[in-house]
């Protein structure tokens, strides 16, 4: 009866947690399309850039997914739940510092403040949530799972908005960027082309008004 009235909070949660991990798993595929739009652009982004930008947002959506199944499991209590919980945030701290230091050392892309915000501020105060939620479950579960639950969302919101925003990056800034050297050369060498024909065409017109002259 004791363990059944210490697991009863989270049994609540049960319904939301699966839409929730759900969807981390099914939008952690959305960045894999992301990438995939990235590598195919003209502007080539490098490792430093991807590891500060792109794969914070496969963390967020995989913490998402590792929040859901911690919390669907069939623990006998909530002191493990705390310890799960708060290791996740406690490793999010620290991956969210990590991934500041990340974005200030990459040279290929200045962010602004709104990427700062969406990057680095809103995933370290989730992450610092989430601990001091992990560190009251055990005494104050019913609130406590409510301020996991939003940093749940807030994780899916924030990975969702930062894939969006890579995309409308790449698609604002496609026509933008200098053709590479191939494309570059055959431009050249229509031109060029256009230009030969041009003047052939100015030379044979004066060569046929000089036959005509003579002929008068």
């Amino acid at each position: 009866m004791i363990e059944e009235a210490v697991r009863t909070p989270i049994v609540a949660w049960e319904s939301f947690y699966v839409i929730v991990g759900s969807s981390g798993a099914a939008l952690t595929g959305l960045q894999f399309v992301v990438m995939a739009l990235v590598a195919e652009s003209r502007r080539k982004s490098s490792a430093r850039e991807i590891d500060a930008f792109g794969t914070p947002v496969i963390v967020h959506f995989c913490t998402v997914l590792l929040i859901s199944a911690i919390l669907s499991s069939p623990w006998q209590g909530l002191t493990y739940v705390s310890l799960a919980v708060g290791a996740c945030g406690l490793a999010g701290i620290i991956y969210g510092i990590v991934v500041v230091r990340r974005a200030k050392t990459q040279d290929g892309y200045t962010p602004v403040w709104q990427d700062w915000l969406w990057h680095a501020v809103l995933p370290l105060i989730g992450y610092v949530v989430l601990f001091i939620s992990a560190l009251l479950l055990r005494e104050h579960a019913q609130k406590a799972l409510f301020f996991v639950g939003g940093v749940s969302l807030l994780l899916l919101f924030i990975g969702i908005h930062n894939s969006w925003d890579t995309v409308t990056y790449i698609a604002t800034n496609q026509h933008n960027e200098t053709p590479d050297k191939g494309e570059q050369s055959s431009d050249d060498n229509q031109q060029s082309s256009v230009v030969d024909a041009a003047s052939k065409r100015r030379g044979d017109n004066q060569k046929h008004g000089r036959n005509k002259g003579r002929r008068h």
